[in-house]
């Protein structure tokens, strides 16, 4: 009599990804964004955001999580990841990119990633692209 062989299969945990123009969270105060930006991360959501934020938020927002690892149930933290195609400029070039910038609250040419590290095993990156990888 032969051994049944029981199957085995890995589900992929369920996630979704939000693209969100900068224009939705430039008008919040910077601890409403990180607010904003955590809710979506707590809902196994990956967040595209046109722009990135400033870097005192992204530091703040890093330190948040690691706060909360240990403290909510099954957090494990966040991955994140920022291109911009601004990089190698004239000091004229950099001039201009810096006083659009400052006009517009954020540098809308560069794109951030953050997702949660449940879901986002890596993201790798190099100046012209991001490469992000799943947990299974």
């Amino acid at each position: 009599m032969a051994a049944k062989k029981k199957a085995t299969s890995k589900k992929i945990k369920g996630f979704a990804i939000q693209f969100m123009p900068f224009s939705e969270i430039r008008d919040l105060a910077s601890g409403e964004r990180i607010k904003k930006v955590l809710d979506i991360a707590f809902s196994n959501s990956i967040l595209i955001l046109q722009g990135r934020l400033k870097p005192e938020e992204e530091t703040r927002l890093i330190e948040d999580t690691m706060a909360m690892i240990g403290h909510v149930k099954s957090f494990k933290g966040i991955e994140l990841a920022v291109i911009s195609p601004h990089q190698n400029r004239s000091p004229i070039e950099k001039f201009k990119h810096n006083l659009a910038t400052r006009l517009s609250g954020s540098d809308l040419g560069a794109i951030t990633i953050i997702g949660p590290a449940s879901v986002v095993k890596e993201i790798k990156q190099d100046p012209k692209k991001i490469e992000l990888f799943l947990n299974k």
